[in-house]
């Protein structure tokens, strides 16, 4: 395990329980080993770096002999059971793999909301099952994006970035409906400038999605969302770490050239966007953060986003992996009012769709 950030969110969860005598039975999945049981994506790995985080012993329980072994545990135990994927009809929601869950506990605790727009039988058809509760971590999460989408306060500014529109069409669709500001960076923004008559030279553009994006701004437009696209950028002739660049106006990209970050002007109108919203919900990077200098954009809205939040004028909450890394690398995750891990849970989040782990606790 690279990174404990998941490990460590459901610390509050299972001490809780344990503190208050439940033996806790830990359920979760790594990898997608499709029913396959594997060394390599064994949870018997996890409880040593479990246990550090914890701070308290952890033990490790197979599925062969799970009731037998969980029968010997005594209250304020805490086990990690086998990768639940290891099931077949873990990820089909299996009535049968559902019930040999539920026969082991007797109230059943989802804290994982990264995976809650999944319907799977330790997400969401042993919710149905047993008497379920949101964990802390999952609870913190729903109340932060309840703050940011259900009832927000207005002005609500939106910052989508990342490469493609295809992969969130579906995102800037709802968005439109429900905020004040929707600010389009990433790989994304060539697509609507080229819908508005922009040459994106070599940019990286899904020219075939330029109706697509005018639909999208004809929504906005209809409900009063202002859309807020580059109008200075920052070119180069190749994508490589710290090549020449140039800072130009949109309408001077040359036909050899790609953009890969927005300019310092918008940058700068951006920060004074925000600075009259009271709410932010931020999914994707400006521009190619990965690579200097192209991460310029991000990290400077970033850290105004986050001073605003510091000083109490703007709810931020962010999520997504790239989102997460990139604010991250702008040292700047910790100031945000809610960072979300979740990338899937979170995407489906912001296209308005129910998630099924979240519903189920809901009944």
């Amino acid at each position: 395990m690279t990174d404990d950030t998941r490990l460590r969110a459901t610390v509050p969860t299972i001490t809780e329980l344990s503190d208050k005598g439940a033996i806790v039975l830990v359920l979760a999945h790594f990898g997608r080993p499709k029913g396959v049981p594997s060394p390599d994506l064994s949870l018997a790995q996890i409880v040593k770096p479990y246990e550090a985080v914890l701070g308290r012993p952890v033990r490790y329980i197979d599925w062969e002999g799970d009731a037998a072994n969980v029968a010997m545990l005594q209250p304020g135990d805490i086990a990690v059971l086998e990768n639940t994927r290891f099931f077949g009809g873990e990820e089909k929601n299996d009535a049968a793999v559902i019930d040999r869950f539920a026969a082991l506990g007797d109230l059943y605790v989802n804290d994982a909301f990264s995976a809650a727009h999944r319907a799977h039988a330790s997400t969401e058809g042993l919710a149905r099952k047993l008497p379920a509760f949101a964990g802390r971590a999952m609870e913190a999460e729903l109340v932060a994006l309840e703050k940011a989408l259900g009832e927000p306060e207005h002005p609500v500014a939106a910052v989508v970035g990342g490469a493609k529109v295809s992969t969130k069409l579906a995102v800037l669709k709802h968005l439109v409906t429900k905020v004040d500001h929707l600010i389009i960076g990433g790989g994304m923004a060539n697509t609507f400038l080229a819908a508005r008559g922009v040459d994106v030279g070599k940019s990286l553009c899904e020219h075939d999605l330029t109706d697509t994006a005018e639909e999208i701004l004809d929504a906005a437009d209809r409900a009063n969302c202002t859309v807020h696209l580059p109008y200075d950028v920052v070119v180069a002739k190749e994508f490589k770490a710290n090549p020449p660049t140039r800072t130009v106006n949109v309408h001077e990209v040359a036909a050899d050239e790609m953009i890969l970050d927005v300019g310092p002007a918008a940058v700068e109108s951006l920060g004074d966007v925000l600075k009259n919203c009271r709410t932010l919900v931020w999914n994707g990077p400006l521009g190619a953060f990965e690579t200097a200098p192209f991460d310029k954009a991000t990290v400077a809205l970033a850290k105004t986003a986050a001073a605003l939040t510091i000083g109490g004028t703007l709810v931020s909450v962010a999520g997504g992996g790239d989102t997460v890394a990139a604010l991250n690398h702008a040292n700047v995750a910790d100031d945000f009012t809610f960072v979300s891990t979740a990338g899937g849970a979170f995407l489906e989040w912001m296209e308005g769709r129910e998630l099924p782990g979240v519903a189920a606790l809901l009944q």
